[in-house]
């Protein structure tokens, strides 16, 4: 019984710990969104509807050979952004115009956000 426990807490502090990604495309948004989020090699792939959200969880301790990245198409467009996520959540918001929304307000880590490298 104790070792439940002890990896029951084990993986409550590691959900709690880990800073995360959280994406959310506009519920004004038109068409899908489709998407690529790569954290180190670690590749996950959708469509996001307009007003629905999707994300991960970084890494607990990061080395310097960390990144994630979250590509995506939408009215054929294609864009790119480099993300260092910060505890307890870096929020993303992706505008109506299928463009990160950095504006005031917004509510998007715009300094936790880079360009992707070409």
């Amino acid at each position: 019984m104790r070792l439940l426990i002890l990896v029951v807490l084990t993986y409550l502090v590691w959900y709690v710990a880990v800073p995360r990604v959280e994406i959310d495309f506009s519920k004004e948004g038109t068409g899908d969104l489709r998407f690529v989020l790569n954290t180190q090699n670690e590749i996950f792939h959708g469509n996001l509807a307009p007003g629905e959200s999707t994300g991960g969880p970084g890494h607990l301790f990061p080395d310097d050979d960390f990144f994630m990245e979250f590509d995506w198409r939408n009215s054929g467009q294609n864009h790119c952004i480099r993300i260092t996520p910060k505890w307890p959540t870096t929020k993303i918001h992706i505008g109506n115009n299928g463009e990160v929304d950095r504006s005031a307000g917004s509510g998007t880590d715009v300094d936790q956000l880079e360009p992707c490298s070409p």
